[in-house]
């Protein structure tokens, strides 16, 4: 599904993506792109969505290269980390205006019902708390059926109840055959639904493959303490080498 090979991607003199290769199959699996701040993870996701265009390495989408593409953005729903609307328009004229734009079947009704947002469809924008607006924003990024759905910190804002709404949503659409990315710092959501994580660091990939896998080489019992781990020996091979230089 997504191919990427010796990806890079500097602003200035910060280098944020540093030879990324990256290979996620179709269908049907989940992959959790982890990292601190700063390591490359929405510049990764955006670079996939032709938002950021990189220095130099080659991106493909179902087997043809993006350069200069933009029909491959059909087969992918988003959800951005901060999603900026105008606030003037009521949930219903957003998501009327989104239909309007891409043309295509939509199941808004049912996700509608879903995260509970009935009573507030006739709000403005501005109105809405941000945990309501986090589950509009849910709705606009699962209301289309695309191969390729990409998540960037999903769980923003959601209430207890929306989070399980939330797990079982994603678990739906990976058991339809999806391909699904997402961000997160929740290492507890990530453990429950993922199949794969991606650690980044440094805008370079430290681990891909299955979480157990990783909890094995750290020989830790949870991704969490995995991944402190994996930041704990990059904190003291730093120390080192600023001793011995």
């Amino acid at each position: 599904m997504i191919k990427i090979q010796n990806l890079h991607k500097a602003f200035g003199k910060n280098t944020v993506l540093n030879g990324i290769d990256l290979h996620i199959k179709k269908g049907g699996r989940i992959t959790a792109v982890l990292g601190p701040n700063g390591s490359g993870k929405t510049t990764l996701i955006k670079c996939i969505l032709g938002m950021v265009i990189p220095n130099t390495g080659n991106i493909q989408i179902q087997g043809k290269t993006i350069a200069g593409q933009w029909q491959y953005r059909k087969a992918i729903d988003y959800l951005p980390q901060i999603a900026q609307f105008p606030e003037n328009l009521t949930v219903r004229e957003l998501i009327t205006m989104i239909k309007d734009i891409r043309q295509a079947p939509a199941q808004d009704d049912k996700l509608i019902q879903l995260f509970g947002l009935e009573n507030y469809l006739d709000e403005r924008l501005i109105n809405l708390s941000g945990g309501t607006k986090q589950k509009v924003n849910l709705t606009l990024a699962f209301m289309y059926d695309s191969p390729l759905v990409i998540l960037d910190e999903p769980t923003s804002g959601l209430d207890p109840v929306a989070m399980v709404r939330l797990r079982a949503l994603i678990r739906e659409e990976k058991q339809a055959g999806k391909t699904i990315m997402i961000t997160t710092h929740i290492m507890s959501f990530v453990e429950e639904i993922a199949d794969d994580i991606v650690f980044l660091l440094d805008g370079k990939i430290y681990f891909q493959g299955p979480i157990q896998a990783l909890q094995e080489q750290q020989q830790e019992t949870n991704l969490e303490r995995a991944i402190a781990s994996i930041l704990d020996q990059k904190t003291s091979s730093l120390s080192t080498h600023a001793l011995t230089s």
